[in-house]
């Protein structure tokens, strides 16, 4: 039986200040937790006796779904709940990686939408991003949860990301997503660079509005035509990761 230690000291990791203590976060399901075993070596794994753990993994115990339920941060757990160790993410190089489209947060603060970003990134083959101190932490249960195992695979930095801008040499492309850009479908678009995406109701801040060299628009249909007033934020990366693909690849 799992003691109430234990799941006390699981539930602690939902809070950002225990994360950082304990440097640890919690992962759910066997989707997520397979994945980031792929990457990071789990310091406890609880598991219900249907779970399969991958070859050569050594488990903690096995639980009841009951106390699956207690330890989970879901309302509907699945099979396995894994600890991981929490990476570095304070960015120390103010250099892209060369020739690579990369991706910036610029005060996204909702959980879902940066984890659906991250997702989304890994699925265009964009493996670095930058976030603002403002973003959501991506370690938080919620955003882990909803990058479906993309953490395993895409690199997060948190940075300020005027000041990264600044040192990238003056023809590294910086695009953002702006209410008065340019239609991205007219664009001239560029296999390298950087995309930066806004917070969900104030947009870009105004320090990396004007450190933007490529004002993007996603243009709505028919032109001149009563709309809603903005895209999620989530939607619009994957629009604009999809039109860089589909355009440079």
């Amino acid at each position: 039986m799992i003691s109430k230690a234990r799941i006390k000291f699981v539930h602690t990791l939902e809070q950002k200040k225990a994360r950082i203590r304990e440097q640890l976060f919690v992962a759910e399901g066997p989707k997520v937790v397979g994945d980031l075993m792929e990457r990071f070596q789990p310091k406890m794994i609880f598991h219900t006796a249907d779970w399969q753990a991958p070859a050569g993994v050594e488990t903690d115990e096995t639980v009841s779904e009951e106390e699956l339920k207690k330890l989970s941060f879901l309302q509907h757990p699945q099979q396995v709940l894994a600890v991981f160790p929490l990476p570095h993410t304070e960015a120390t190089n103010m250099e892209l990686p060369s020739q690579q489209l990369c991706l910036a947060l610029d005060g996204v603060q909702d959980p879902g939408n940066v984890g659906t970003i991250i997702r989304v990134a890994d699925w265009f083959g964009i493996t670095q991003i930058y976030c603002s101190h403002e973003t959501a932490d991506v370690y938080n249960p919620k955003v882990v949860q909803a990058t479906m195992g993309s953490l395993a695979r895409v690199d997060i930095h948190y940075t300020d990301l005027a000041p990264l801008i600044d040192h990238f040499p003056e023809n590294c492309p910086v695009y953002g997503t702006l209410l008065d850009g340019d239609n991205l479908y007219q664009q001239k678009l560029s296999n390298h660079g950087l995309i930066v995406m806004g917070n969900e109701g104030k947009g870009l801040s105004a320090e990396v509005r004007q450190r933007v060299n490529h004002r993007l628009l996603i243009p709505n249909y028919p032109k001149g035509r009563d709309t809603a007033e903005s895209l999620n934020v989530a939607i619009a990366t994957a629009i604009v990761c999809a039109e860089f693909r589909r355009r440079i690849e």
